[in-house]
């Protein structure tokens, strides 16, 4: 998933999602303002009063933790599995109730 810089945005993105309370708040919005509002470096260096180094060094802090928690926790991948696994069952299905039910879980 991180083979491009489009697919890497939205894995950090999901990874923030699920484990963004494990980092500092400086981190956590740090990634946040990065991933998912594109701020630039220099944008986000304006926020919090410091250079663009000091935001590129949050970032990478923050975004290593991050797969070190999906890598020692797994709860993103477990949670696509989850919903792969809800998809098959919908694509099986013959009642419209229990798809209509089961879309509510993803």
């Amino acid at each position: 998933m991180k083979k491009d810089i489009y697919s890497k945005s939205i894995y950090i993105s999901m990874l923030l999602e699920m484990y963004g309370k494990l980092l500092t708040e400086r981190q956590a919005d740090i990634v946040d303002l990065y991933y998912n509002q594109n701020l630039s470096l220099a944008e986000i260096g304006e926020e919090f009063n410091i250079t663009k180094q000091g935001v590129r060094k949050g970032l990478v802090e923050g975004e290593n933790k991050l797969v070190d928690f999906e890598e020692k926790l797994g709860f993103l991948k477990a949670k696509e599995r989850r919903q792969s696994v809800i998809r098959d069952v919908i694509e099986k299905s013959k009642e419209e109730y229990t798809k209509t039910e089961l879309r509510k879980l993803l």
